[in-house]
């Protein structure tokens, strides 16, 4: 592989896109990308991101390179994490293991770098999955390359190419205990909203959320 060769960890397609004009535009890197999430549940909605990571690797030519998907073995990893809120203990297990078998790829190919589309979200800390990719590459000599890709509005310019593009975007991160958090504060809040327009303070509390 090229010295500028960098396999990029992405999370889903709308992540991916900010992130690799960030890439080659700031670093002039060739990118491969690699999908590899045993964390998103159930199997139809990996389908359906891992449909959009491939329509994003055919629409702007980018390469990617096959991951398994092996959910098994996630859960194994964070069963005693079950209950942890999101972005907690359980979330900072499953970044380090997408980015450990991220860099294990790359150390296979012979790819010197490697980062990760996940500090794109408003959700996750940025320095803390950058401190854990950069730990993760001291175990395989290659070089992790951290970036903060929410940084000068990376995340709404990903919405606004994942528009433009059509790609699938999803509204949980993606695990099942995130989608079940997702589905009780949906729950929570059409409650409150319902209790409201019964009491003719609808409009002044749907503002305040």
């Amino acid at each position: 592989m090229d010295d500028k060769c960098i396999l990029l960890h992405v999370c889903c397609a709308p992540d991916a896109t900010h992130s690799l004009k960030v890439l080659q535009e700031k670093y002039n890197f060739e990118i491969y990308m690699y999908f590899y999430n045993p964390n998103i549940q159930p199997r139809e909605e990996y389908k359906k991101r891992y449909d959009s990571f491939l329509k994003l690797s055919k629409q702007w030519d980018i390469p990617y390179i096959e991951a398994e998907y092996n959910p098994e073995d996630w859960f194994k990893i964070t069963e005693l994490y079950k209950d942890e809120p999101e972005g907690g203990a359980r979330c900072f297990l499953c970044y380090k293991n997408n980015l450990f078998y991220t860099a294990k790829k790359a150390k296979e190919l012979g790819i010197k770098y490697f980062s990760t589309t996940l500090t794109i979200s408003p959700h996750k800390n940025a320095d803390i999955i950058n401190s854990i990719g950069e730990e993760v590459a001291k175990l395989f000599g290659i070089t992790y390359v951290p970036e903060n890709f929410k940084k000068n509005d990376g995340f709404k310019k990903s919405i606004e190419y994942s528009k433009e593009l059509g790609l699938y975007r999803q509204n949980y991160c993606g695990c099942i205990y995130s989608k079940m958090e997702m589905e009780r504060k949906r729950k929570v809040s059409y409650a409150n909203v319902s209790n409201n327009s019964h009491t003719g303070n609808r409009g002044k509390e749907y503002r305040g959320q």
